[in-house]
């Protein structure tokens, strides 16, 4: 079973409800008493690879530009904002109307460019899950059978799972054996800790003229 399907669906970064990763195939149903079962966070694992924070790193420094550009359109909207309000009684009528204007079409183009920043940046950031964890299920299926486990659950969406002891979290061994199999160049940039893309900037609010 791919594990792909376990995060990204209708879109890079929407989760899905939890399923079942992989199952030992083949063969009769084990004993109740004798079931290994483990849980694994696919997510955690993927970005937590020596891979996944390189190329979180290269996505960060990709999108960078865009966010300093969303940065400084919301600055010239509050810049905008603040001379209509400071400037209540001294600005003239037709000042006023055309920083109001100026201020809504900036607004417009930073919603736009907003969407369209947090479009591509989870359609990147899915296509590194998808690729890494296409290769991480060879890592999973060969650990599952070689530590006879039954069932392992992937938890990295909605933790369905009540209770599970600390020694059924396998993470941190698929993590160790992915980088063993896929190693990154030494001289790779990685992040300290994984992430994503930086958050685009909220979104600036629509230009008022102050109260008369």
């Amino acid at each position: 079973m791919n594990v792909k399907r376990a995060v990204f669906a209708a879109a890079a970064l929407l989760l899905v409800p939890a399923a079942p990763v992989f199952a030992q195939a083949g063969g009769a149903a084990a004993p109740a008493a004798a079931q290994k079962i483990g849980i694994l966070n696919v997510r955690q694992a993927v970005f937590s690879t020596a891979e996944g924070k390189q190329a979180l790193a290269e996505l960060q420094s990709q999108f960078a530009p865009r966010n300093n550009e969303l940065d400084t359109l919301r600055k010239q909207i509050q810049d905008i904002q603040s001379r209509l309000s400071t400037g209540d009684r001294t600005l003239s009528d037709d000042e006023k109307a055309r920083l109001t204007r100026e201020g809504e079409r900036l607004t417009r183009v930073a919603q736009r460019k907003q969407q369209e920043f947090e479009e591509d940046a989870q359609a990147a950031q899915g296509e590194v899950f998808e690729r890494i964890a296409r290769k991480m299920d060879d890592v999973m299926g060969r650990y599952a059978r070689e530590n006879n486990f039954t069932l392992v659950i992937d938890v990295s969406s909605q933790n369905v799972v009540v209770f599970a002891a600390p020694q059924t979290d396998v993470t941190q061994d698929i993590i160790k054996l992915y980088d063993q199999a896929f190693p990154v160049r030494a001289s790779a940039p990685a992040p300290a800790q994984p992430g994503t893309p930086r958050p685009p900037a909220k979104q600036p609010p629509a230009t008022k003229p102050p109260q008369q």
